[in-house]
């Protein structure tokens, strides 16, 4: 039997996501009523500039005092899509307080304080979610927390950034530069005006320490992920790849430890084999492998970005909230029970391809090849080439530390026949 008691629901922000939140509702309002158990009223909207005309939303709930809207006591629920830190940590906090779960998109508060969130929200015996804070439309968040929550899982391996995924595509598949795909990227509305969240890294970054998180039941925060952008990633770079049946990606890894002692998590370029699934994940779409050991692999794809996908995230979540709030139960919350360490990058062993410019001369190879033994790096294989006394020599290893090859590389530059070290770069899915 549905209730007729409407669930209120406050929405701060209404940029690209919280207007398409609030566009759903009104036109899916029975269908989202039907699955609830109950109607669902948007209550009010806090924005910065209530001037702005906002098609299908009633003025009179527009509002620029976002404390008051959430302070109200009548609200059901907070969906929360502003974004950056503060006012945002202060609303959901103040939100719970006064009797509301929270629904939010939060990436960067939630790498950043998400303990002391899911602990205000226990606290006030109410809801977190943010599926959409993750890889956009992709059911991602769920089923690592639930679906998987009887499982051990080892590796999330993904591509979860729309904007770089897209540039590294059009390197790869046109032969254009960095900066070009970039201006592509930019034209077609897929990157920013100021990139550097997303090239750099940031974005992503914040997704894998939610995603390690969960994973691996310890608390992984933004400042536990190593972070690498791909701004310096060369066509150079594309050509080598292919010569070894790869691509490159910027991945978010986060791994459990052989031992099952300690957990990582990282953000860079890496060549993938073009055999890996992720290899053929194109444009802006989004890419999440798993492996754990009862389900074994699993891949997770879709549309990472954009008002619709993430605003489609978003009423998963409030209908799920809404549903708990009708049974008077909540639904998971945090689960950090593993609290394991996470180990720094210079112990994360993986394959490598370093790229060197040497003197084209006897001997060179054989140097080369004892700095790596001396490190304690094995090599896999060598090619050279030469023109004009100078010389190209690339190097993939067997697996190996980040600090053993970084002190490798320390050792090479100090050789007199290395003029230089072109590039280096993590070989990941094998």
């Amino acid at each position: 039997m549905m209730r007729t008691r409407p669930l209120k629901v406050a929405l701060l922000g209404c940029g690209v996501v919280g207007s398409e939140v609030a566009r759903i509702m009104t036109t899916h309002a029975d269908d989202l009523a039907a699955r609830i158990g109950a109607p669902v009223e948007l209550a009010g909207v806090a924005v910065r500039r209530p001037s702005k005309v906002r098609e299908g939303i009633d003025p009179a709930l527009v509002t620029t005092d976002a404390t008051a809207l959430v302070k109200r006591g009548d609200i059901d629920v907070v969906v929360e899509v502003i974004g950056g830190i503060e006012p945002a940590r202060t609303l959901i906090t103040t939100a719970f307080e006064h009797g509301a779960s929270v629904v939010s998109a939060n990436k960067a508060l939630l790498a950043q304080d998400g303990a002391a969130l899911h602990a205000a929200a226990e606290s006030n015996d109410k809801d977190l979610y943010y599926e959409a804070a993750v890889a956009g439309a992709i059911p991602l968040i769920r089923p690592l927390r639930e679906s998987l929550a009887g499982d051990k899982v080892n590796r999330v391996l993904g591509i979860v950034n729309g904007t770089t995924n897209f540039i590294l595509d059009k390197m790869d598949s046109t032969g254009a530069g960095y900066q070009e795909a970039l201006d592509e990227a930019t034209a077609l509305g897929y990157a920013e005006a100021d990139p550097t969240a997303d090239v750099e890294g940031f974005d992503a970054a914040a997704k894998a320490a939610i995603l390690a998180g969960i994973a691996f039941h310890t608390r992984v925060r933004l400042d536990d992920v190593y972070r690498e952008g791909m701004t310096e990633v060369t066509a150079a770079d594309f050509a080598s790849a292919k010569e070894m049946g790869c691509t490159i990606k910027l991945l978010a890894i986060c791994e459990r430890a052989e031992d099952g002692a300690s957990v990582t998590a990282r953000v860079h370029p890496a060549m993938i084999p073009l055999t890996h699934p992720l290899a053929s994940v194109r444009g802006a779409y989004n890419a999440v492998f798993v492996e754990s050991d009862a389900s074994g692999q699993l891949m997770f794809y879709g549309p990472g970005a954009g008002g619709s996908p993430t605003a489609s995230a978003v009423l998963g979540d409030l209908v799920a909230v809404c549903r708990n709030r009708l049974s008077g139960a909540t639904g998971p919350g945090e689960s950090a029970y593993a609290a394991l360490p996470v180990s720094p990058m210079g112990d994360v062993v993986t394959r490598y391809h370093i790229s060197l410019d040497v003197a084209d001369k006897p001997g060179v190879l054989a140097q080369v090849a004892t700095v790596f033994a001396e490190h304690g790096v094995s090599i896999d294989t060598v090619r050279q080439q030469g023109k004009d006394g100078e010389a190209s020599l690339v190097v993939v290893t067997h697996r190996a530390s980040d600090a053993a090859l970084g002190g490798t590389v320390e050792a090479l530059r100090k050789l007199d026949t290395v003029r230089g070290v072109a590039s280096i770069m993590r070989v990941e899915g094998e």
